[in-house]
């Protein structure tokens, strides 16, 4: 940790939660999202506003102290290391984005207020008189049972319903926020893993909904309104820092998993840490997490150093924190397969180490572990990007 009392205590509260979310991740998974208590728990003790700007009542950790923390969480359980992560990245993007009377309207009663939904573009909004109307179905709403907001990503059109572009050429996209009894939820979240972050597909209700312009931001906004320097790294920094630190922590809790039950089980070929060939599979897993693990926190590091000096993040750190999230997400598939493979048959049952396995085979879905992302960050580091080149969420911009 950094040292800071108010990270220390974080960490603390986070750490005493853990025997409460293991113990009711089984029952959130049966009713498709966490539960109220687990909840509760974590709002009340400010890990959903951890990363919320100082300025509207949140901790505004640096992001190695916030990734440790959401790390923790999943490794207690991956739902709810997934939605505390998404928790922080809504805090983080709309608490550093969104104009002052749309932060006044979200965070004005206290800094606990939750966002969800899904900010990939999948609606379109019209231009009106103080906003827009908007329209669309949106997926993956991850932790929206719980939300009192919504934001949605819409690309801006015209009345002929054409794209309005950018001067680059690129697609106007906009990010909007909307109270969450504005939208009718799906239900349909029957999924491999990830099953209790309550990540269920929604639709405004009506034909279309109006949206003030001050409940919304740019999906490429550049320069924050508020909070520190290290909201610099915008929202492809915050979703970044989010799925690396859920990462981390199914990928430590699979290994822990599969470790205990070799001290333990006993089958026809004897018992398991006495296996060679295990042994030697076990630590290849092992020191692959460890490498991937250290090249998260060196990109990380080096981000938080940098803004507590007040120097913007660069493309080229950017690019590394990119590729590390996209590393630790194959390594996290690739240990999880190990030890779903040497528990012969144990996680075939429902278990901790068959949890850990499907989480890790849904988070690894995500469109931002996508392989044109990982060859954006190979330009990046090739040094063959053109001068002035900026990150948009899926490609470098030059």
């Amino acid at each position: 940790m950094s040292g800071s009392a108010e990270a220390r205590d974080l960490m603390a509260t986070a750490e005493r939660l853990v025997p409460l979310i293991e113990a009711e991740a089984e029952a959130a998974e049966r009713a498709q999202q966490q539960s109220d208590q687990v909840v509760a728990e974590l709002r009340k003790a400010g890990l959903y506003s951890m990363l919320l700007p100082r300025v509207l009542g949140g901790a505004e950790l640096d992001f190695v102290d916030a990734m440790r923390i959401v790390e923790r969480l999943a490794w207690a359980d991956g739902s709810a290391g997934w939605c505390t992560m998404v928790a922080g990245v809504m805090a983080a993007s709309a608490g550093a984005f969104i104009p002052d009377k749309g932060a006044q309207a979200i965070y004005g009663h206290g800094p606990d207020a939750t966002i969800s939904g899904n900010g990939v573009p999948r609606g379109q909004a019209r231009r009106v008189d103080g906003g827009y109307r908007i329209g669309g179905s949106w997926a993956y709403g991850s932790g929206i049972p719980h939300a009192e907001w919504v934001h949605s990503g819409c690309f801006i059109v015209d009345d002929a319903g054409k794209p309005v572009l950018n001067p680059d050429g690129s697609p106007e996209i906009v990010l909007m926020h909307h109270p969450k009894d504005t939208v009718e939820l799906k239900g349909n979240w029957d999924v491999l893993g990830l099953r209790a972050t309550g990540s269920f597909d929604y639709v405004q209700k009506g034909a279309d909904l109006f949206v003030p312009e001050h409940m919304t931001y740019s999906f490429d906004a550049e320069t924050p309104r508020r909070g520190g320097t290290q909201y610099q790294i915008d929202l492809v920094g915050f979703t970044a820092w989010g799925h690396t630190s859920w990462a981390l922590g199914v990928g430590r809790r699979a290994l822990d998993e599969i470790a205990r039950l070799a001290r333990e089980r006993h089958d026809a070929f004897g018992l398991l840490a006495d296996s060679p060939t295990f042994r030697k599979a076990f630590a290849e897993a092992e020191a692959k997490y460890r490498a991937a693990r250290a090249f998260v926190y060196e990109g990380w590091t080096g981000i938080a150093e940098s803004s507590a000096q007040g120097i913007a993040p660069t493309l080229e750190q950017i690019a590394l924190v990119r590729l590390a999230m996209r590393h630790i997400h194959d390594v996290l598939s690739e240990i999880t397969t190990f030890a779903h493979r040497y528990s012969r048959g144990v996680s075939l049952r429902p278990s901790r180490l068959q949890r850990a396995y499907r989480d890790a085979h849904a988070g690894t879905q995500h469109l931002l572990l996508a392989d044109e992302i990982e060859l954006e960050c190979a330009r990046v580091l090739l040094g063959v990007t053109k001068p002035g080149a900026r990150w948009a969420m899926f490609a470098v911009r030059d």
